[in-house]
């Protein structure tokens, strides 16, 4: 499968798995699948995910993630989602991250987190929560607010 079809597939999951635990839509779009993905993309506020690794590495992070952490794709996709917070945030981000597991998404969360450069940045009306494949079975979890300040 090509990268551009696992993104295709992995926003579906993202947009669905949203959908089933919160009862709301992500993102409302018309058109096929590759149209929707386009949208979720190129969206004014931000969706991060990342997959089930032992040392979770994000997956996904659209055109606002990649700005808001000054890194390209490449680069995004490379790197342990628990870089995306300063070392003495990440007992707290975990604990939330397992709230979200747990529960199947977390509402209002907020934190700081640093970019690829150092600059650090509260998040606020954060969503989290467990990202389902096809058959229901968890597969990671994603993020999304759209509400940030500098530090």
């Amino acid at each position: 499968m090509n990268r551009q079809k696992e993104v295709v597939r992995h926003t579906q999951r993202l947009l669905h798995s949203f959908h089933q635990w919160t009862g709301k839509p992500l993102l409302t779009s018309h058109g096929d699948e590759s149209e929707i993905a386009q949208t979720l993309f190129e969206a004014p506020f931000v969706v991060v995910s990342h997959g089930t690794e032992a040392d979770p590495i994000l997956n996904y992070g659209n055109r606002q993630a990649l700005q808001l952490w000054r890194m390209e794709w490449k680069q995004f996709t490379q790197t342990p989602s628990r870089l995306t917070a300063e070392s003495m945030e990440r007992a707290e981000r975990d604990r939330l991250l397992q709230q979200a597991k747990a529960n199947g998404f977390i509402n209002n969360y907020q934190g700081v987190r640093i970019d690829s450069t150092g600059q650090r940045f509260a998040i606020q009306n954060v969503i989290l929560w467990t990202v389902l494949d096809e058959r229901g079975i968890g597969c990671g979890q994603a993020a999304t607010f759209d509400y940030w300040t500098f530090l």
